[in-house]
């Protein structure tokens, strides 16, 4: 298990060239867009546009702050994504337009490689302490506002905005203690089924 430091991770061009990406992790390490089985990243979108294609790509998106965003994808009926609104799940391989409901947003991203690996994404606010069973090949909490306290295997460890914590191989219990109000970000990661 550790702790991965926002100031420590990679930054990087989107893959169709409109703005910046910072990776906060992917497996295997040091994968490129077009190898990784799984990644977990987050973008600033600050204009309308396309999203870049992955193709054979499962994908979910939260927006973690501004106005919110628009996203038509594959033409269909558009869908309005917020800081309040539950993550979505949709194939990153479907041409996807995005309109920005009123100025940039900061999104998470997550994503797994059809065949390889599945993923779920989580929004969590705890007000309290919360066990959490956690069962999965790899896990990764990400703070996106405020601090929290996890422990797990007999350690705590302290997440403050934009850290997140990777534990490889979980089979086991997570007590979250909320410090600053925050809001976390669990993903799972698992084999294909």
């Amino acid at each position: 298990m550790r702790i991965l430091r926002s100031a420590d991770y990679r930054r990087m061009p989107w893959k169709n060239g409109g703005g910046e990406t910072v990776e906060i992790a992917v497996h295997p390490a040091g994968s490129s867009l077009d190898e990784f089985d799984w990644r977990v990243s987050m973008a600033r979108v600050a204009a309308d546009g396309p999203f870049s294609a992955f193709p054979g790509v499962e994908r979910t998106l939260a927006v973690l702050d501004g106005n919110g965003i628009r996203l038509e994808i594959g033409g269909g009926t558009p869908v309005e994504l917020t800081t309040s609104s539950e993550p979505f799940a949709f194939a990153a391989d479907v041409g996807v337009e995005a309109r920005l409901v009123d100025g940039p947003i900061t999104d998470l991203n997550v994503m797994t490689r059809r065949g390889r690996a599945r993923h779920s994404l989580r929004c969590l606010r705890p007000c309290e302490a919360v066990e959490r069973t956690v069962d999965a090949a790899a896990v990764l909490l990400f703070c996106s506002e405020g601090c929290a306290e996890i422990e797990a295997e007999g350690a705590v460890r302290r997440l403050a905005a934009h850290d997140a914590l990777l534990d490889i191989n979980v089979s086991g219990s997570w007590r979250i203690a909320p410090k600053i109000s925050p809001v976390l970000f669990l993903v799972e990661i698992d084999a294909p089924a």
